[in-house]
């Protein structure tokens, strides 16, 4: 699958997985999921989701490092800023040959546009917050949470998820 491919299944994915709502019953049920699985799949993931300057729910698991909870915290900054998820934001820059710092001026060190953060949009607010993972390569971190949000809101995984990378 191309970029273009990527770009558009990332749009439809977020124009399908919006939420009634986001509050902390929510977070713990989305967030408890990817751990479970995580565990299941003996996963090594940091887990986090937020309303916009409000955390919900985190967790680390054994195996992650504090770099681990620094990559979340900058992926998280991406979908704050741009109200999309951090994987599309970086195929957009990918496709520009461009990067946040060169385009937006925004510094590296709070702002990372790989796989991991999606938008959470409640449907009558938009955009309120994220939910994001980091420990695994980034298409895949992408992926487990849009599985995650697939479940909570009983949409098809196998519809909405983006292919395996072409070698």
């Amino acid at each position: 699958m191309g970029m273009n491919e990527d770009l558009e299944k990332i749009v439809m994915q977020e124009r399908e997985l919006r939420l009634s709502k986001l509050d902390a019953q929510v977070a713990w049920d989305l967030g408890s999921w990817i751990r479970s699985a995580a565990l299941d799949r003996h996963m090594s993931l940091v887990i986090d989701l937020r309303r916009f300057g409000q955390p919900l729910f985190f967790a680390a698991l054994d195996g992650t490092t504090p770099d681990n909870a620094e990559w979340v915290r900058r992926k998280c900054n991406v979908v704050a800023r741009f109200h999309c998820s951090s994987y599309e934001v970086g195929l957009r820059q990918k496709m520009k040959g461009t990067s946040l710092h060169e385009r937006f001026g925004l510094p590296v060190a709070d702002y990372a546009a790989d796989g991991g953060s999606f938008p959470l949009t409640v449907e009558s607010a938009g955009v309120v917050g994220s939910i994001t993972v980091s420990g695994l390569p980034q298409r895949d971190d992408h992926n487990l949470v849009v599985e995650a949000l697939c479940a909570f809101l009983h949409r098809d995984f196998a519809a909405l998820r983006l292919e395996p990378e072409s070698a």
